[in-house]
Protein backbone atom coordinates (compact mmCIF):
# COMPACT_ATOMS: atom_id res chain seq x y z
CA UNK A 1 0.00 0.00 0.00
CA UNK A 2 1.09 3.60 -0.75
CA UNK A 3 -0.13 6.13 2.44
CA UNK A 4 0.46 9.69 2.23
CA UNK A 5 0.66 11.66 5.56
CA UNK A 6 0.10 15.00 5.79
CA UNK A 7 1.02 17.53 8.41
CA UNK A 8 -0.51 20.95 7.59
CA UNK A 9 -0.38 24.15 9.95
CA UNK A 10 -1.58 27.42 9.52
CA UNK A 11 1.10 28.81 6.73
CA UNK A 12 2.54 24.86 5.47
CA UNK A 13 2.55 21.45 4.84
CA UNK A 14 4.42 18.80 5.31
CA UNK A 15 4.01 15.20 3.62
CA UNK A 16 5.44 11.91 3.04
CA UNK A 17 4.37 9.06 1.20
CA UNK A 18 5.42 5.68 2.48
CA UNK A 19 5.13 2.11 0.92
CA UNK A 20 3.53 -0.37 3.44
CA UNK A 21 4.22 -2.72 5.37
CA UNK A 22 7.85 -2.15 4.02
CA UNK A 23 7.95 0.95 5.65
CA UNK A 24 9.33 2.41 2.42
CA UNK A 25 9.89 6.49 1.81
CA UNK A 26 9.21 7.01 -1.48
CA UNK A 27 8.90 11.37 -1.80
CA UNK A 28 8.53 13.69 1.16
CA UNK A 29 8.03 17.73 0.79
CA UNK A 30 7.48 20.91 3.18
CA UNK A 31 5.51 23.87 1.81
CA UNK A 32 5.99 26.89 3.89
CA UNK A 33 4.66 30.21 3.53
CA UNK A 34 1.24 29.24 2.80
CA UNK A 35 -1.11 32.56 2.16
CA UNK A 36 2.35 34.16 2.63
CA UNK A 37 4.88 36.42 -0.25
CA UNK A 38 7.91 34.42 -0.92
CA UNK A 39 6.30 30.99 -0.90
CA UNK A 40 8.25 27.90 -1.62
CA UNK A 41 8.33 24.27 -1.17
CA UNK A 42 11.17 21.59 -0.38
CA UNK A 43 10.71 17.88 -2.31
CA UNK A 44 13.03 15.26 -1.27
CA UNK A 45 13.21 12.23 -3.72
CA UNK A 46 16.30 9.60 -4.09
CA UNK A 47 18.13 11.35 -0.64
CA UNK A 48 18.17 14.72 -2.79
CA UNK A 49 16.89 18.02 -1.57
CA UNK A 50 15.31 19.85 -4.32
CA UNK A 51 13.67 23.64 -3.78
CA UNK A 52 11.01 25.34 -5.79
CA UNK A 53 9.46 28.54 -5.88
CA UNK A 54 5.68 28.41 -6.12
CA UNK A 55 2.70 30.64 -5.64
CA UNK A 56 0.84 29.21 -2.70
CA UNK A 57 -2.45 31.44 -2.04
CA UNK A 58 -3.55 28.61 0.10
CA UNK A 59 -3.77 24.99 0.84
CA UNK A 60 -5.43 24.24 -2.26
CA UNK A 61 -2.50 25.45 -4.32
CA UNK A 62 -0.07 23.70 -2.11
CA UNK A 63 -1.95 20.33 -2.64
CA UNK A 64 -1.92 20.75 -6.25
CA UNK A 65 1.88 21.34 -6.15
CA UNK A 66 1.78 17.89 -4.33
CA UNK A 67 -0.14 16.28 -6.42
CA UNK A 68 2.02 17.34 -9.38
CA UNK A 69 5.27 15.99 -7.79
CA UNK A 70 3.64 12.79 -6.93
CA UNK A 71 2.94 12.17 -10.82
CA UNK A 72 5.94 14.27 -11.95
CA UNK A 73 8.17 11.87 -10.18
CA UNK A 74 6.47 8.73 -10.94
CA UNK A 75 5.57 8.14 -7.52
CA UNK A 76 2.05 7.31 -8.47
CA UNK A 77 0.88 7.08 -12.55
CA UNK A 78 -2.69 8.75 -10.76
CA UNK A 79 -3.82 9.43 -7.81
CA UNK A 80 -5.90 6.75 -7.71
CA UNK A 81 -2.70 4.35 -6.70
CA UNK A 82 -2.99 6.52 -3.53
CA UNK A 83 -4.39 4.13 -0.97
CA UNK A 84 -4.88 6.35 1.88
CA UNK A 85 -4.18 9.62 3.30
CA UNK A 86 -3.53 10.16 7.27
CA UNK A 87 -4.36 13.70 8.60
CA UNK A 88 -2.32 14.47 11.60
CA UNK A 89 -4.64 16.48 13.90
CA UNK A 90 -3.70 18.56 16.99
CA UNK A 91 -6.78 18.17 18.71
CA UNK A 92 -9.47 15.55 19.42
CA UNK A 93 -10.21 16.93 22.91
CA UNK A 94 -11.18 13.66 25.17
CA UNK A 95 -13.65 12.95 21.84
CA UNK A 96 -11.29 10.82 20.31
CA UNK A 97 -8.98 8.24 22.44
CA UNK A 98 -7.44 7.09 19.21
CA UNK A 99 -6.71 7.43 15.29
CA UNK A 100 -10.05 7.27 13.12
CA UNK A 101 -11.60 7.16 9.67
CA UNK A 102 -12.64 10.78 8.85
CA UNK A 103 -15.87 10.65 7.71
CA UNK A 104 -18.15 13.62 7.19
CA UNK A 105 -19.81 13.10 11.28
CA UNK A 106 -16.67 12.74 12.57
CA UNK A 107 -14.93 15.99 10.81
CA UNK A 108 -17.95 18.00 12.16
CA UNK A 109 -16.95 17.24 15.64
CA UNK A 110 -13.60 17.66 14.41
CA UNK A 111 -14.88 21.10 14.58
CA UNK A 112 -16.15 21.61 17.91
CA UNK A 113 -12.39 21.34 19.36
CA UNK A 114 -11.34 24.68 17.02
CA UNK A 115 -11.38 27.36 20.05
CA UNK A 116 -8.75 24.75 21.66
CA UNK A 117 -6.15 24.83 18.56
CA UNK A 118 -7.31 27.92 16.86
CA UNK A 119 -3.74 28.49 14.96
CA UNK A 120 -3.98 24.84 13.56
CA UNK A 121 -7.25 22.46 13.52
CA UNK A 122 -9.06 25.23 11.22
CA UNK A 123 -5.67 24.85 8.68
CA UNK A 124 -5.95 21.21 8.90
CA UNK A 125 -9.60 21.01 8.19
CA UNK A 126 -9.31 23.18 5.54
CA UNK A 127 -6.50 21.03 4.30
CA UNK A 128 -8.43 17.26 4.83
CA UNK A 129 -11.33 19.54 2.33
CA UNK A 130 -8.62 20.25 0.05
CA UNK A 131 -7.72 16.57 -0.28
CA UNK A 132 -10.97 15.20 -0.47
CA UNK A 133 -11.71 17.24 -3.57
CA UNK A 134 -8.58 15.96 -4.80
CA UNK A 135 -9.08 12.74 -4.27
CA UNK A 136 -12.26 11.73 -3.63
CA UNK A 137 -12.20 8.35 -3.75
CA UNK A 138 -9.48 7.85 -1.55
CA UNK A 139 -9.88 6.98 2.73
CA UNK A 140 -8.56 9.32 4.96
CA UNK A 141 -7.78 8.98 8.44
CA UNK A 142 -7.54 11.52 11.52
CA UNK A 143 -4.40 10.85 13.55
CA UNK A 144 -4.76 12.89 16.91
CA UNK A 145 -2.16 14.22 18.76
CA UNK A 146 -4.39 14.29 22.18
CA UNK A 147 -5.51 10.32 21.60
CA UNK A 148 -2.17 8.68 22.96
CA UNK A 149 -3.18 10.56 26.02
CA UNK A 150 -6.51 9.55 26.49
CA UNK A 151 -5.34 7.01 28.84
CA UNK A 152 -4.40 9.81 31.49
CA UNK A 153 -6.21 9.06 34.95
CA UNK A 154 -8.56 11.99 36.56
CA UNK A 155 -6.34 12.42 38.80
CA UNK A 156 -3.59 13.23 36.64
CA UNK A 157 -5.66 15.17 33.73
CA UNK A 158 -7.65 17.53 35.95
CA UNK A 159 -6.02 20.94 37.26
CA UNK A 160 -7.21 22.22 40.76
CA UNK A 161 -9.84 24.82 39.83
CA UNK A 162 -13.66 24.67 40.08
CA UNK A 163 -14.68 21.44 38.44
CA UNK A 164 -17.06 22.86 36.49
CA UNK A 165 -14.62 24.73 34.03
CA UNK A 166 -13.62 21.13 33.13
CA UNK A 167 -17.67 19.88 33.00
CA UNK A 168 -18.91 23.24 31.48
CA UNK A 169 -15.19 24.07 28.59
CA UNK A 170 -13.38 21.27 28.32
CA UNK A 171 -10.42 22.94 30.41
CA UNK A 172 -8.53 19.87 31.28
CA UNK A 173 -4.87 18.29 31.07
CA UNK A 174 -4.83 16.82 27.18
CA UNK A 175 -1.28 16.60 26.05
CA UNK A 176 0.23 16.96 22.99
CA UNK A 177 3.34 14.93 20.96
CA UNK A 178 1.31 11.92 21.41
CA UNK A 179 2.24 10.46 17.80
CA UNK A 180 5.84 10.75 18.96
CA UNK A 181 4.95 8.73 22.10
CA UNK A 182 3.36 6.52 21.05
CA UNK A 183 5.66 5.73 17.96
CA UNK A 184 8.69 5.59 20.97
CA UNK A 185 6.37 3.22 23.04
CA UNK A 186 5.70 0.88 19.92
CA UNK A 187 9.38 0.63 19.12
CA UNK A 188 10.51 0.43 22.60
CA UNK A 189 7.91 -2.44 23.45
CA UNK A 190 9.51 -4.44 20.29
CA UNK A 191 12.76 -3.76 21.45
CA UNK A 192 12.16 -4.69 24.92
CA UNK A 193 9.95 -7.68 23.66
CA UNK A 194 6.77 -6.73 25.67
CA UNK A 195 4.01 -4.80 25.98
CA UNK A 196 3.44 -3.62 29.35
CA UNK A 197 6.62 -1.80 29.39
CA UNK A 198 7.36 1.32 32.03
CA UNK A 199 9.39 4.18 30.14
CA UNK A 200 9.91 7.86 30.55
CA UNK A 201 10.01 9.20 27.09
CA UNK A 202 12.09 12.91 26.87
CA UNK A 203 10.56 14.43 23.33
CA UNK A 204 12.93 17.24 23.50
CA UNK A 205 13.41 19.76 20.46
CA UNK A 206 11.94 23.12 19.85
CA UNK A 207 8.92 22.26 21.50
CA UNK A 208 9.22 19.49 24.17
CA UNK A 209 7.40 16.99 26.55
CA UNK A 210 8.16 14.34 28.73
CA UNK A 211 5.48 11.64 29.19
CA UNK A 212 5.47 8.94 31.75
CA UNK A 213 3.91 5.57 30.88
CA UNK A 214 2.74 2.87 32.36
CA UNK A 215 2.23 -0.40 31.17
CA UNK A 216 2.24 0.85 27.71
CA UNK A 217 0.05 3.53 28.34
CA UNK A 218 0.66 7.44 28.85
CA UNK A 219 -0.20 8.00 32.55
CA UNK A 220 1.08 11.49 32.20
CA UNK A 221 2.75 13.99 30.41
CA UNK A 222 4.28 17.80 30.87
CA UNK A 223 2.05 19.34 28.10
CA UNK A 224 -1.45 20.16 29.59
CA UNK A 225 -4.39 21.95 28.20
CA UNK A 226 -1.95 23.84 25.53
CA UNK A 227 1.64 23.01 24.47
CA UNK A 228 2.69 26.06 26.44
CA UNK A 229 3.00 23.85 29.41
CA UNK A 230 5.55 21.38 31.42
CA UNK A 231 9.37 22.32 30.15
CA UNK A 232 10.64 25.37 28.94
CA UNK A 233 10.86 25.37 25.65
CA UNK A 234 12.56 26.96 22.22
CA UNK A 235 9.89 29.72 23.06
CA UNK A 236 7.50 28.86 25.25
CA UNK A 237 7.73 29.25 28.79
CA UNK A 238 6.09 26.26 30.27
CA UNK A 239 5.08 26.23 33.43
CA UNK A 240 4.94 30.17 35.09
CA UNK A 241 2.85 31.49 38.40
CA UNK A 242 -0.30 32.23 36.95
CA UNK A 243 -0.44 35.68 38.84
CA UNK A 244 2.59 36.54 36.51
CA UNK A 245 0.20 37.37 33.63
CA UNK A 246 -2.27 40.33 35.31
CA UNK A 247 1.00 41.71 37.43
CA UNK A 248 2.75 42.03 34.59
CA UNK A 249 -0.09 43.57 32.34
CA UNK A 250 -0.82 46.28 35.29
CA UNK A 251 2.69 47.22 34.43
CA UNK A 252 2.84 47.25 31.38
CA UNK A 253 -0.97 47.72 29.97
CA UNK A 254 -0.41 44.79 27.78
CA UNK A 255 -3.38 42.87 26.31
CA UNK A 256 -3.77 39.27 26.97
CA UNK A 257 -3.40 38.40 23.61
CA UNK A 258 -0.05 40.33 23.59
CA UNK A 259 0.82 38.49 26.88
CA UNK A 260 0.05 35.19 25.53
CA UNK A 261 2.61 36.19 22.01
CA UNK A 262 5.38 36.85 24.74
CA UNK A 263 4.80 33.53 26.44
CA UNK A 264 4.84 31.22 23.41
CA UNK A 265 7.01 33.21 20.68
CA UNK A 266 9.29 35.02 22.71
CA UNK A 267 10.19 33.06 26.18
CA UNK A 268 11.84 29.68 26.80
CA UNK A 269 15.64 29.37 25.87
CA UNK A 270 14.50 32.76 23.42
CA UNK A 271 13.68 35.04 26.60
CA UNK A 272 16.25 34.11 28.65
CA UNK A 273 19.32 34.61 25.75
CA UNK A 274 17.77 37.62 24.16
CA UNK A 275 18.60 36.23 21.49
CA UNK A 276 18.31 32.55 20.34
CA UNK A 277 15.26 30.06 20.51
CA UNK A 278 17.64 27.28 18.67
CA UNK A 279 19.59 25.02 21.31
CA UNK A 280 22.55 24.68 18.40
CA UNK A 281 23.06 28.96 18.73
CA UNK A 282 22.54 28.29 22.74
CA UNK A 283 25.71 25.94 22.60
CA UNK A 284 27.53 28.28 20.40
CA UNK A 285 26.80 31.03 22.89
CA UNK A 286 28.49 28.97 25.48
CA UNK A 287 31.28 28.54 24.03
CA UNK A 288 32.09 31.63 23.87
CA UNK A 289 31.27 32.56 27.18
CA UNK A 290 27.69 33.82 27.04
CA UNK A 291 26.39 33.98 30.46
CA UNK A 292 22.31 34.19 29.46
CA UNK A 293 23.04 31.08 27.26
CA UNK A 294 25.04 29.47 29.90
CA UNK A 295 22.24 30.37 32.39
CA UNK A 296 19.41 29.22 29.83
CA UNK A 297 21.11 25.67 29.28
CA UNK A 298 21.08 25.19 32.87
CA UNK A 299 17.24 26.56 33.09
CA UNK A 300 16.46 23.40 30.81
CA UNK A 301 18.25 21.07 32.09
CA UNK A 302 17.38 21.46 35.79
CA UNK A 303 13.10 21.30 34.56
CA UNK A 304 13.87 18.01 32.17
CA UNK A 305 15.85 16.74 35.37
CA UNK A 306 12.53 17.35 37.45
CA UNK A 307 10.24 16.20 35.47
CA UNK A 308 12.14 12.87 35.13
CA UNK A 309 12.50 12.18 39.06
CA UNK A 310 8.85 13.15 39.29
CA UNK A 311 8.15 10.11 36.80
CA UNK A 312 10.56 8.09 38.12
CA UNK A 313 8.56 8.71 41.80
CA UNK A 314 5.54 7.99 39.27
CA UNK A 315 6.63 4.74 38.45
CA UNK A 316 7.81 3.35 41.86
CA UNK A 317 11.06 3.42 40.48
CA UNK A 318 9.89 0.34 38.25
CA UNK A 319 11.23 2.03 34.85
CA UNK A 320 12.12 -0.35 31.48
CA UNK A 321 13.92 2.70 30.27
CA UNK A 322 14.67 6.41 29.78
CA UNK A 323 14.46 7.27 26.20
CA UNK A 324 15.84 10.93 24.81
CA UNK A 325 13.85 11.54 20.98
CA UNK A 326 12.79 14.45 18.57
CA UNK A 327 15.76 17.10 17.39
CA UNK A 328 17.40 18.30 20.37
CA UNK A 329 17.18 14.42 22.39
CA UNK A 330 18.71 12.78 19.21
CA UNK A 331 21.64 14.89 18.56
CA UNK A 332 22.96 17.10 21.30
CA UNK A 333 25.03 14.65 23.27
CA UNK A 334 26.46 17.02 25.99
CA UNK A 335 22.88 18.20 26.68
CA UNK A 336 21.72 14.46 27.23
CA UNK A 337 25.15 14.00 28.97
CA UNK A 338 24.21 16.93 31.71
CA UNK A 339 20.99 15.30 32.05
CA UNK A 340 22.01 11.87 33.25
CA UNK A 341 25.16 12.89 35.50
CA UNK A 342 21.94 14.76 37.45
CA UNK A 343 20.49 11.79 38.17
CA UNK A 344 23.02 9.03 39.55
CA UNK A 345 21.14 9.77 43.09
CA UNK A 346 18.50 7.32 41.35
CA UNK A 347 21.32 4.93 40.05
CA UNK A 348 21.13 6.23 36.42
CA UNK A 349 24.05 6.50 34.66
CA UNK A 350 25.88 7.46 31.14
CA UNK A 351 28.50 5.73 29.40
CA UNK A 352 30.25 9.13 27.88
CA UNK A 353 31.63 6.58 25.45
CA UNK A 354 28.41 5.53 23.91
CA UNK A 355 26.67 8.52 24.16
CA UNK A 356 29.40 10.21 22.19
CA UNK A 357 28.70 7.86 19.45
CA UNK A 358 25.37 8.88 18.37
CA UNK A 359 23.82 11.55 16.64
CA UNK A 360 21.43 12.02 13.46
CA UNK A 361 24.94 13.43 11.56
CA UNK A 362 26.84 10.07 12.50
CA UNK A 363 26.93 6.68 11.72
CA UNK A 364 25.34 5.55 14.55
CA UNK A 365 21.67 7.24 15.28
CA UNK A 366 20.32 5.13 18.03
CA UNK A 367 21.39 3.26 20.46
CA UNK A 368 21.82 2.55 24.81
CA UNK A 369 24.08 5.30 26.42
CA UNK A 370 23.80 4.11 29.89
CA UNK A 371 26.50 2.09 31.94
CA UNK A 372 26.75 -1.32 32.80
CA UNK A 373 25.42 -0.33 36.35
CA UNK A 374 22.83 1.90 35.85
CA UNK A 375 19.38 1.09 37.13
CA UNK A 376 17.73 2.12 34.36
CA UNK A 377 18.70 1.59 30.81
CA UNK A 378 18.91 4.68 28.94
CA UNK A 379 18.31 5.13 25.03
CA UNK A 380 18.59 7.98 22.62
CA UNK A 381 15.66 6.36 19.55
CA UNK A 382 14.92 9.08 16.65
CA UNK A 383 11.25 9.47 16.33
CA UNK A 384 9.03 9.02 13.15
CA UNK A 385 5.40 10.76 13.48
CA UNK A 386 5.30 10.15 9.67
CA UNK A 387 5.53 6.57 10.06
CA UNK A 388 3.40 6.74 13.06
CA UNK A 389 0.62 8.54 11.00
CA UNK A 390 0.89 6.16 7.79
CA UNK A 391 0.80 2.77 10.58
CA UNK A 392 -2.05 4.07 11.85
CA UNK A 393 -3.65 4.42 8.14
CA UNK A 394 -2.86 1.65 6.92
CA UNK A 395 -4.57 -0.24 9.93
CA UNK A 396 -7.56 1.07 10.01
CA UNK A 397 -8.13 1.62 6.15
CA UNK A 398 -6.67 -2.54 5.79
Amino acid sequence: MKILTVNAGSSSLKFNCIELPSEKELISGYFEKIGMNGSFYNIKINGEKIKKEADLVNHNNAVRYLKEELLGNNIVSSLEEIDGVGHRLVHGGDQFKDSVLLTEEVIKECEKFNDLAPLHNPAMLSCIQAFQSEMPNTPMVGVFDTSFHQTIPEVNYLYSVPYEWYKNYGIRKYGFHGTSHKYITKTMQEKLGKQEINIINCHIGSGGSICCIKDGKSLDTTMGFSPNAGLMMGTRSGDIDYSIVPFYMNKTSKTITEVDAILNKESGLLGISGNYSDHRDIETGMEQGEQKCILANDMYIDRIVDYIAKYYVKLNGQVDALVFTAGLGENAREFREAIVEKLQCLDIFIDKEENNKIASYLEKQEGLISSSESKVPVYVIPTNEELMIALDTYNIIG
